[in-house]
């Protein structure tokens, strides 16, 4: 993903300890991680993989104890792709030992950018429509 989608603040929109403040995506990160996780790839792939293809790797990933190693490549390439700096430390010390709470942020990263994650990748976000300055108020 290396379009650029406008400009965004060099920052985190919430913090790696928020992953509570969305109640559903908490629950589904805590009881089926492997489905966030395509969500989030699938966007940052710009739908060149689904949802469930990189679910289905993460999940096997899992049995091995392995997926965390897989999942901070996504979280590298979101923060490259927004600019975002490596907080709170190094991107897979937060997936070894925050997994949860790091695929709860990223989640939110991007919806916080105007993607829905829960709908796959459909495009990037579009602006607003402007409004030409002979229709104001």
């Amino acid at each position: 993903m290396n379009v650029d989608y406008g400009h965004y603040p060099q920052q985190w929109s919430g913090g790696l300890c928020n992953c509570g403040e969305n109640f559903c995506t908490c629950c589904l990160t805590c009881c089926l991680p492997c489905i966030t996780f395509g969500r989030i790839a699938e966007i940052v792939d710009e739908g060149r993989s689904s949802c469930l293809s990189q679910g289905l790797v993460y999940g096997l990933l899992f049995t091995i104890n392995f997926h965390w190693v897989y999942s901070c490549m996504y979280r590298k390439r979101l923060r490259q792709n927004f600019g975002l700096p490596e907080e709170p430390c190094g991107d897979c010390c937060v997936h070894l030992f925050c997994e949860p709470c790091a695929l709860c942020q990223e989640h939110a990263e991007l919806k916080s950018r105007g993607f829905d994650p829960s709908k796959g990748w459909i495009g990037p976000p579009t602006a607003a429509p402007q409004v030409p300055p002979s229709m104001t108020k």
